[in-house]
């Protein structure tokens, strides 16, 4: 949780900076530490994330025969979302869409179906789970999908009429990647206290 802090606020520090400050010596870090930058340190980070995630998932599979299918679902499609965050396919998919307004961005449409197919049919698998760590994978899972998918309205919205250059931009950007980080995090953090509940030999803690 102190790496999220930590880079959250480097973030918008250098985004301040960008927009507000001008401070010169600042602007060598603004690709290296903008949420808003492709192929730098938080985009790494994130998927760092989501891989640990897709690892933590594969080891619930093996621990649970009942749902390992399940869990095994899941560990893939965390794989292909930490991989989608370093080289961004979900970009592309919006030139195949002509939208506008909240829309503009009009991969969001085939990713909000897949999600509720997703939460539709895993409604059982939740359902078996202990009800603390069903609460804790319904926190993080709505934390994770606000900021990857519920901001990307707004945002869609703001850049088709204003661009991508400027603080709002920016600060939109921000709350929603902070919101994907937060949420990934969480779900270590409870995948983590699944398999020492499960398991007994997990002993690890994310800070």
């Amino acid at each position: 949780m102190y790496i999220l802090v930590a880079l959250v606020a480097l973030g918008l520090l250098v985004e301040i900076n960008e927009y507000i400050l001008h401070a010169g010596w600042l602007d060598p870090l603004t690709p290296a530490l903008s949420l808003s930058y492709e192929q730098n340190l938080p985009t790494w980070y994130a998927a760092s994330l989501l891989l640990l995630c897709a690892a933590l998932l594969a080891v619930s599979a093996r621990a649970d025969p009942t749902w390992r299918r399940s869990w095994a679902l899941l560990a893939v499609g965390f794989l292909y979302i930490s991989m989608d965050e370093v080289v961004g396919v979900h970009e592309y998919a919006s030139e195949l869409f002509d939208t506008h307004g909240l829309l503009f961005f009009g991969w969001v449409i085939p990713a909000a179906v897949v999600v509720t197919v997703i939460g539709l049919a895993y409604l059982r698998f939740l359902g078996s789970l202990p009800a603390q760590t069903r609460r804790r994978f319904v926190v993080a899972g709505v934390i994770y999908v606000t900021g990857a998918l519920a901001l990307e309205l707004p945002l869609g919205a703001w850049t088709e009429r204003h661009g991508n250059d400027n603080l709002t931009y920016a600060l939109i950007d921000l709350l929603e990647e902070s919101l994907e980080l937060l949420g990934a995090t969480l779900f270590v953090g409870a995948l983590l206290e699944h398999l020492r509940a499960r398991v007994g030999s997990i002993a690890l803690r994310i800070t």
